[in-house]
């Protein structure tokens, strides 16, 4: 059994896989995405940040390449991650471009995969599936920007057709929600209309290579239409393109999605139209690259098929002075109006709190959305939240045909009972649980359906403008900070004792 030891070198998410942690660098940095700086990058054996060696990714890249004894290293890295490590990579690994799925280059303990390889391997593994379609999509990988793999495993290049990640980041960044942010743009979207003059734009920038002729357009673009018609017909455009260039492509009933363009919830909910079975991994990202690099490597050197945890983080051990006695406090707690930090065993992989590090609260309440955007997250008040249903009652909430444990797709609500997890346009991004997936989630939900008759909890990242929380000290520290009304760590609950001097 050769051991291996994955990387995805990229210029944001940094993260590490050994097969047991996956390990997301912006978890102990609390930089999001791990940028602009990486931190002690062969640092996989540690949780310890020593903030003396903030530096620059060159000299810590370097690190990975050293040879260790009795181990594989396995690596992907984007456009911007060959900068750090051209000097020391075989030409071979540069002029590296598969054709299949499985292709690789392997030399000397060393081994590489594209990066939309990862992508593919990672939702193409998790999935289960015997044979699928794979779309791996996202804003800048080393060769491409979007592939295609059909079920015989072959590599269509859609990097000209559709560089949609690309242009979601690059209008983010024109309507001042910075680069990383198109999550922000999906969540106005639901609050604008189509827009011809938007949708030309979007055509044009799109339209053969994209060079520095067409990226100037971005700096013509007319605001005065509206940010959040921009964003409508930006949603629309993404769907007519992936209808036109992805759907002719069909070679059979399923298919997964990774990349950062996955992290659309609209276009995920569209798939389930077109094929029976859609998957979509909970690290879709860049975030996820190191698991799907380490799949790839150990298919193929151990004849393993390794699927990962959805909580691939660490566990932490943790005393309070209180203990907790049943999960039907915490839902009665909820119930009467608290807002609760829910932190518990193993931190997911991935962008979305899928309730080991998630902030809960009731759907019922029409102002809850203001009231944690405001006073607990920080954020645009234009941002919606998801809902955590059980899933055997998410049909009578949701018009939806398939369970969403990862919360990666949007659909319409079907009840009035759940305001504060409705958007403006009367979807939500729904998350099924069920005991299997998360039996302490499960039960929570399950005691606040007793008491309320409403099957469903608001489930939000716990996070305060950093990356969701990683450790018990982060998480009492957002606490303290913000207007959270109970912490419940493991098996203890702590509460805000406030003097009030009269």
């Amino acid at each position: 059994m050769t051991k291996i030891f994955a990387v995805a070198l990229n210029l944001h998410d940094h993260n590490t896989y050994d097969g047991v942690w996956h390990n997301q660098r912006e978890r102990f940095t609390r930089f999001k995405h791990n940028m602009p700086y990486h931190v002690d990058a062969y640092a996989h054996q540690s949780d310890k940040i020593n903030t003396s060696d903030y530096r620059l990714n060159n000299e810590y890249v370097k690190e990975y390449f050293k040879k260790r004894d009795n181990e594989t290293l396995a690596f992907s890295m984007t456009a911007g991650g060959i900068k750090m490590c051209k000097d020391i990579l075989p030409k071979e690994v540069l002029d590296y471009k598969p054709k299949k799925l499985w292709d690789h280059y392997f030399n000397d303990d060393l081994y590489f995969i594209d990066h939309h390889q990862a992508h593919a391997t990672y939702a193409f593994i998790n999935s289960g599936f015997e044979k699928s379609d794979i779309l791996a999509i996202d804003g800048l990988g080393y060769k491409f920007r979007c592939i295609f793999i059909d079920k015989d495993e072959n590599i269509i290049d859609l990097t000209k057709e559709l560089p949609l990640g690309w242009l979601w980041n690059r209008m983010s960044r024109v309507t001042g929600f910075g680069s990383l942010c198109a999550s922000k743009l999906m969540g106005l979207a639901a609050y604008g209309s189509y827009n011809q003059y938007y949708y030309d734009v979007f055509e044009t920038m799109v339209s053969g290579d994209i060079t520095e002729k067409n990226l100037k357009v971005h700096n013509l673009i007319n605001l005065e239409y509206g940010k959040e018609n921009l964003a409508f017909t930006l949603q629309k455009f993404t769907m007519d393109k992936i209808k036109e260039y992805v759907y002719p492509l069909k070679t059979c009933d399923n298919i997964c999605i990774a990349g950062g363009v996955a992290y659309n919830g609209y276009m995920n909910e569209e798939f389930t139209k077109h094929y029976k079975n859609v998957f979509v991994p909970p690290a879709v990202g860049d975030e996820g690259q190191a698991i799907g690099v380490y799949q790839h490597a150990d298919y193929l050197m151990n004849d393993n098929i390794h699927k990962s945890e959805t909580y691939g983080g660490k566990e932490y051990d943790f005393v309070g002075d209180e203990k907790l006695t049943s999960y039907k406090e915490v839902a009665q707690a909820i119930a009467d109006g608290k807002i609760v930090g829910w932190f518990q065993g193993k931190s997911e992989s991935g962008n979305r709190a899928l309730g080991n590090r998630s902030i809960l609260a009731d759907p019922r309440r029409k102002d809850i959305k203001d009231v944690i955007n405001h006073t607990i997250k920080m954020r645009e008040d234009f941002r919606p939240f998801a809902p955590v249903v059980l899933e055997e009652h998410y049909k009578k909430y949701f018009d939806t045909n398939s369970p969403s444990p990862y919360m990666s797709r949007i659909c319409k609500v079907k009840s009035d009972k759940i305001p504060g997890v409705t958007h403006v346009d009367n979807t939500a991004r729904i998350q099924t649980v069920n005991k299997e997936q998360n039996n302490k989630l499960y039960e929570l939900v399950r005691e606040f359906y007793v008491i309320t008759g409403i099957p469903m909890l608001l489930n939000t990242s716990f996070n305060k403008h950093e990356p969701i929380v990683e450790t018990p000290s982060h998480a009492l520290r957002t606490f303290n900070k913000t207007a959270l009304d109970l912490l419940v760590i493991n098996d203890w609950i702590i509460r805000k004792w406030i003097t009030l001097i009269h």
